[in-house]
Order: structure tokens, then sequence, then C-alpha cells
């Protein structure tokens, strides 16, 4: 619950902060990564070894169930989400703002 209200707040405040800085050139967007292939996911400790005690699953286990969940069938890299984040600083994204932007291989649905 904790972490869904955050993000639903980070979406929230990003909206309104595009809208009070857009006038003065200032675009303001939030990047949504799904699982990612770094540490907090896969060390120990990680979210799949902490999902897999709280489910009493491995973590590997845990990691295959994500992978499913995927249309893409991986996490993503690292490096993807860096070049979203080059792309939004860019002139090519230069009307972009008040954007959520999700890359997460399709894990989570959206209607």
């Amino acid at each position: 619950m904790d972490y869904s209200s955050a993000k639903a707040g980070l979406a929230a405040f990003c909206k309104a902060l595009s809208k009070e800085t857009g006038r003065h050139g200032i675009r303001v967007n939030a990047i949504s990564p799904g699982p990612v292939a770094t540490d907090l996911w896969l060390r120990a400790r990680g979210v799949a070894q902490t999902v897999g005690t709280a489910t009493e699953a491995s973590p590997d286990d845990v990691i295959g169930q994500a992978i499913n969940q995927m249309p893409t069938g991986r996490f993503t890299q690292p490096s993807e989400v860096a070049d979203l984040v080059l792309f939004l600083a860019g002139s090519q994204a230069g009307n972009i703002t008040g954007a959520d932007l999700t890359n997460d291989g399709g894990y989570v649905p959206t209607w």
C-alpha cells in the first residue's frame, strides 16, 4: 500500500509541477520502470528474495513469474531507462511534460 500511494502521489505531483513550470520552459516528467535487471531486484535481500520470502517462493521463481508476466519476456535493462531519460531531456521531447512514462516491458496492465 505504501509504494502504491507514493507512486500515485509522484504522478500527481509531476503533473501539477509541470503545470506550474511549463510557462517558464521547464518540463517535468516521471519515468516508471518495471523490473530492471539491477541489484535492486536480483541481489541477496533484493525484491525477488523479499517477495519470495513473503510468498514462500524462491527468488528464481519470483523472477520467472515476473518475466512470464511481461509481453517482452525479459527485464528492462538499465541502459533502456537511461535512454528514456536522455530522450526526455532532448529537443525531440520538447513538448512532453506532465507525463509518467512506463518502461516495463508491458508488465503493468493499463486500460
